[in-house]
């Protein structure tokens, strides 16, 4: 047995295998993947499989190196630069004939011919059988034991080990032990290059799924959200062929079982408006809806840091801790506190923990089936009520618009608000067409005699620069009369341009802001606004219009001409 100096030596389930390849001696056979410690020069590298280490373990080998320090609240920082962000862009799917007809190929999904993928897989073997340690992370995607794949992670970095045995649902050690061949398998070799001149790379980025061979491939980015992505993209494609409606959104449970879940977009309130400490958490990101219920995907969570105070969300906060990883989150040099609102690396800055490290998390990550689904936007142009009950028809156009709103300042060149509309609130993560999720979503809905609501928390009373934005504690106020039926018996009246119906009486919110239109002061400057974003909403669904049904195309906004 290989001589661990950073502790003593692992129980079976952790060093598998012990080999000898010449002057080679590998811990853990990576052998069926071409990983032999042989390099293209045929000199064999010494190197050491880490399968599954523990947290400490990964900080021992993580801590010594330049690229890594210790938080002063414990946690591990970890740096992703260049990129510190995803790549979606340079994602590709391979064409091949098992899958070519189902893939929604477009501007999300873009096609990679095998023998492209084939160069890239085998760039990434020639990267691992360079180095001398490697980390494999054996974990599972899924809460829901019936629908949960096996996903083996194959990488260099100990910030991407952590990473992914936050993110992915840890084994047991009997688990582990029989875990046997995985469903999929992921190699990040982000340090190398990809060759941009091979037939659909394009760039020295390139993160590739292959689903005839159950493999996925990272080269030109460190940035680990590209590998819990590819496994959510993944999902995505064999769920809903099995009738799980995988799901971008967050889940929490209250007292008497009643789930909600929450769709939406970046800066639309999805992350505050969920984490509820009067309810359980069920998970963040990611979910599956199965005939049984909801389940999470995933074993942790990853949120936004920027600005993060422990008034403000004090869950996150406290989970940030001994086994956490912050992720290009600025601090100081000398007393290596964290600075949360450092936004010299990216503004993206994040942390990744267990789901275990929130005090109120439900495990195991599964619930009944909800009874509220909330979509939220930020509508900048203050056209959308606060809140408005949805068809199934409005519900599914709205899931497959996706809206919300950018307003001045926040990017380059925006001066008023802009649109973004990002399919079923989270299109870069689809491999079906859209519609195939808004059908199953509203099957279920009737199914299940679900509750839709779009809550907006953007502007009233006048778009970005006259009005102002909902105030936060009107949001909250909405969402517990949602979910506390409230607004199950009360009455309605219908927006005369989207169509939507909206209360008169919500608790502890003011009368005059639920229907936008009396919140302006200039009511002709809301007719031609709100008749503006309708005609948005019609041009981006455009894309969808063939293969929509006549329920959902009958949801559309009512434009008026002139």
């Amino acid at each position: 047995m290989l001589i661990d100096w950073f502790g003593p030596p692992r129980p079976l389930h952790q060093t598998t295998l012990v080999r000898n390849l010449g002057a080679c001696r590998v811990s853990f056979d990576l052998t069926q993947y071409g990983i032999t410690g042989e390099t293209t020069n045929h000199t064999l590298v010494g190197y050491h499989v880490f399968r599954n280490p523990s947290v400490a373990k990964i900080y021992s080998m993580a801590v010594p190196l330049q690229r890594y320090a210790l938080a002063g609240n414990g946690a591990l920082m970890a740096f992703s630069a260049p990129k510190t962000g995803r790549s979606p862009k340079d994602k590709r799917i391979v064409e091949e004939e098992t899958t070519k007809a189902d893939i929604w190929w477009g501007e999300v999904n873009r096609p990679i011919p095998e023998a492209s993928f084939e160069m890239n897989r085998q760039a990434a073997i020639n990267y691992l059988n360079c180095r001398d340690k490697i980390y494999v992370i054996d974990g599972f995607a899924g809460w829901d034991p019936e629908h949960r794949i096996k996903v083996r992670i194959v990488c260099t970095r100990a910030y991407h080990a952590l990473f992914m045995h936050n993110m992915l649902i840890r084994p047991t050690p009997e688990e582990l032990e029989n875990f046997g061949e995985p469903d999929w398998v992921v190699f990040n070799a982000g340090q190398m290059p990809a060759i941009p001149g091979l037939p659909g790379v394009g760039s020295k980025t390139s993160v590739n799924v292959n689903f005839k061979t159950r493999e996925m491939v990272i080269l030109g980015t460190e940035y680990a959200g590209e590998m819990k992505k590819g496994v959510f993209g993944v999902l995505n494609y064999i769920l809903p062929k099995k009738g799980v409606l995988s799901m971008h959104c967050s889940a929490n449970e209250g007292d008497d079982g009643d789930v909600a879940l929450f769709f939406g977009l970046s800066g639309t309130g999805k992350t505050t408006l969920s984490a509820d400490p009067k309810r359980k958490l069920i998970g963040d990101d990611e979910h599956g809806w199965s005939d049984k219920g909801i389940f999470n995907f995933e074993g942790g969570c990853y949120a936004k840091t920027i600005n993060l105070t422990e008034e403000g969300e004090p869950e996150i906060y406290r989970a940030i801790r001994y086994g956490s990883i912050l992720e290009n989150v600025g601090f100081d040099r000398e007393t290596f506190e964290v600075d949360y609102t450092d936004v010299s690396i990216t503004q993206n800055t994040r942390c990744s923990y267990p789901i275990e490290f929130i005090d109120n998390a439900k495990i195991p990550c599964v619930g009944g089936h909800p009874r509220n689904i909330i979509f939220l936007t930020c509508d900048a142009f203050g056209v959308l009520p606060p809140v408005s009950k949805l068809t199934p028809g409005q519900a599914m156009y709205q899931f497959i618009s996706g809206y919300t709103a950018k307003v001045a300042g926040t990017e380059i060149g925006i001066t008023e608000p802009v649109p973004d509309f990002s399919a079923c609130y989270g299109a870069a993560f689809l491999s079906l067409h859209p519609t195939v999720y808004a059908e199953l979503l509203a099957k279920k809905m009737r199914e299940h005699d679900v509750n839709v609501w779009l809550v907006n928390t953007g502007w009233t009373g006048g778009s970005h620069g006259v009005g102002k934005r909902f105030e936060l504690k009107y949001t909250r106020a909405i969402i517990d009369a949602i979910l506390g039926g409230d607004l199950d018996d009360a009455s309605y009246e219908t927006d005369g341009v989207f169509g939507l119906a909206m209360p008169d009486a919500v608790p502890n919110v003011p009368n005059e802001v639920l229907n936008p239109r009396n919140a302006w002061a200039d009511k002709d400057a809301y007719d031609r606004t709100a008749n503006r974003v309708a005609q948005m909403f019609v041009d981006n669904f455009e894309k969808f219009a063939d293969q929509a049904s006549e329920e959902i195309l009958a949801a559309a906004p009512k434009v008026t001409a002139g």
